[in-house]
C-alpha cells in the first residue's frame, strides 16, 4: 500500500442540526453541506480539509436505512492537546469514556461519545 490506509470517513447521525453543532463545538471548526442534487435521501456535512496534507477528512452523514450508534469504527481526531477537545465534549452534549490517557511515544488519546451516540477518539503529542 503506497498510500496512508485511510481515504475518507462517514459519521452516521440521526440529527444532522445537533451532530453538526456538537462536532462545530467540539474541533472548533465549521462543516460545509457536500449536496448531491440527484439524490435526496441522504444528508452530508463535510469537515474542513487540505488535501495536500496529512490525515483524511469525511462527513457527517444521515441516510435512510443508516443509524448512528452501534458501529465498530473508530475515527481519531487530530489536535494540538486533546484535553482542549475534551473539555467541550460533556458541554456540547457528549460523554467522556476515557480521560486523557498515555499511550506511551505515541501520545494521547480521549475516547468519547457524539450527540449521536457513535464512540470517537482524540488524539494528541502533548
Amino acid at each position: 500500500m503506497a498510500k496512508n490506509p485511510i481515504g475518507w470517513f462517514e459519521i452516521y447521525v440521526d440529527e444532522v442540526n445537533r451532530a453538526k453543532k456538537f462536532y462545530e463545538t467540539i474541533l472548533d471548526i465549521k462543516v460545509e453541506v457536500l449536496s448531491d442534487p440527484s439524490d435526496t435521501t441522504i444528508e452530508m456535512l463535510a469537515f474542513p480539509s487540505n488535501m495536500e496534507q496529512y490525515g483524511a477528512s469525511g462527513a457527517l452523514v444521515k441516510m435512510e436505512g443508516m443509524k448512528a450508534g452501534g458501529n465498530s469504527t473508530l475515527v481519531y481526531f487530530a489536535c494540538e492537546d486533546c484535553a482542549t477537545e475534551e473539555a467541550r465534549i460533556v458541554p456540547a452534549g457528549g460523554q467522556v469514556n476515557q480521560p486523557k490517557m498515555s499511550i506511551g511515544e505515541y501520545g494521547f488519546v480521549t475516547l468519547a461519545m457524539d450527540s449521536e451516540g457513535n464512540m470517537f477518539g482524540l488524539h494528541s503529542q502533548k
